[in-house]
This record gives C-alpha cells, structure tokens and sequence, in this order.
C-alpha cells in the first residue's frame, strides 16, 4: 500500500537560535526529510525578514508560519494552485490571518489608553535602543524591529496589577497578547489552527488526497501547534520531561533529545506515519 504523503509542521525557534546556531541533528534531519520530498513547514516567532535570512543559510525553500501564526508565507511558485487570498509581503505571497499592521500598533494604543498604562512599542526605538532592550546586534535589530502583523513592545513603570488589567481588556477585545522573553508580541486576529488549516488545504489540493502532518516541536508554547496536527512529536530535555501523572494524548509522542538516536526515530515516524 502507498504511503499517505505527510507534512511536518515544526516549532523551530527551539532548534535554531536567530544568529543561525542550529541544535545538533536538525539540519541533518530536515535535509533526509527534504530528500524524502516531506515537506518540512517553519512555525516561528520571528519576522519575515528574520526567517528568510535563515531559509537561505538553510537551504529551506517550503512555506512558513511566522509571527506567532499572523500568516503563512509562501514561496513563489510554490503550489501550482494558488489560495485567492494572498498579498504580496516582500518576496513571498502570504496569506494574512490576522490583521496586517497598522492594526496591531493601532490596538496596542487603544488598549493602553483604556487600560491606563505606560506601553514602549519597540519599532518606536532607533535601531540602537532596540537592539540594547533585545540583545540582538544592530543589524539583527534593523530586522527584527519590522514587523508585518505584530507589534512588539514592553510594559514601562507598571506593576502587576497594572498589566494584568491590559490583558482583560485585550482578551475581551479578542487581541493576541504573548509574552516574548523581556518583551511581549500583541496581534490582532493571529490563529495557529487557522494557518495549518489554510497551508495544509493546499498540501491535500496539490497532492490530491489528505497529506498526514506531524507538530514537532519542544514542550515550551506547542500545545496549539500539536492539538492541529494529526499526530504529534514532542522533544525534551530530561529535566523537563512530561509529568507522568498528566498522561499526553494519543496521537502525542514524547522523545528526549539527549537520546543519541533522537532524530533517527522522528524519521522513522513520521516515513511510516507512526
């Protein structure tokens, strides 16, 4: 019997830092995989302009989610049946699924006024405040800092109280507020179900059945990206293995990545759809 074609969906912000250090077996691991023809999808928080730096070094010419799933970016040519919906974002055709900004900039200055604190968007910084208040170098931050759906920011001189106030008033405006290391990303609509849901209709059109995805990712912010998946691989750190009194789904397995043979075993998962 033919094997059902498979797509990977994988967390990568935990296998590839943004100066491009990679953990060691990825880059092996997704190049078996490309050979494979199984198309391996990067779900990123990062922008645009920080991904495509990476796709390039990588050698990575399939789609990816990027800004905490605000939209799938599609390489051009990519499918032969294009989605109706697309904008052109840079060099690639996107397919928006929250709000493209001003949106989000526009919403974090209503929030913060309803709310009545101090917020700092990080686009407002020059490229040297950003990269001070992120770490990054100068020309990281230049890329960093433009945005097409997001809007980075963090809270000034408030306490607790105070930004636990903000959140309500974003969660009853159905706003994405997430925290990302010192700063924290707002977004206005973003959705990861609704990105794979796009991505993988087009997969299933171009293979002309249902393609099997796999969610790869660690445990640290997986669990949207695994619940919209048909079968999940989640990878660890002993230290941080999965409570056992809290058993994962099913279709959820669980690998350490201190085990020599790691990557060896997701390959033969996700080739047998296992």
């Amino acid at each position: 019997m033919r094997r059902a074609p498979t797509v990977v969906y994988c967390a990568i912000d935990a296998f590839i830092s943004s100066r491009g250090n990679v953990l060691p077996g990825f880059e092996g691991f997704s190049a078996e995989l490309n050979d494979a023809g199984v198309p391996v999808v990067w779900v990123t928080n990062r922008s645009r302009g920080q991904i495509d730096e990476l796709r390039r070094k990588f050698g990575h010419n399939h789609p990816f989610i990027a800004e905490g799933a605000c939209g799938v970016y599609l390489p051009e040519d990519y499918f032969h049946l294009r989605a109706s919906n697309t904008v052109r974002l840079g060099r690639f055709l996107c397919i928006p699924v929250a709000d493209i900004q001003p949106a989000a900039s526009n919403a974090l200055e209503s929030l913060a006024e309803e709310a009545g604190i101090s917020i700092v968007a990080l686009r407002s910084l020059s490229p040297r405040e950003f990269a001070q208040n992120t770490g990054l170098s100068a020309r990281e931050a230049e890329v960093a800092r433009q945005r097409d759906f997001d809007e980075l920011f963090f809270f000034a001189g408030t306490t607790e109280e105070d930004i636990a106030r903000f959140l309500e008033h974003a969660r009853r405006d159905k706003v994405e507020v997430r925290q990302r290391g010192a700063s924290w990303s707002l977004a206005v609509g973003s959705s990861l179900s609704q990105c794979l849901s796009h991505l993988s209709r087009l997969y299933d059109r171009g293979f002309h059945t249902h393609a099997v995805t796999f969610g790869l990712g660690t445990s640290k912010g997986s669990d949207q990206l695994f619940a919209a998946c048909d079968r999940g691989i989640l990878l660890h750190q002993p230290a941080h293995e999965v409570n056992s009194r809290h058993p994962l789904p099913g279709k959820i397995r669980q690998l350490s990545l201190s085990a020599t043979d790691t990557w060896d075993q997701i390959r033969t998962m996700i080739e047998t759809g296992t």
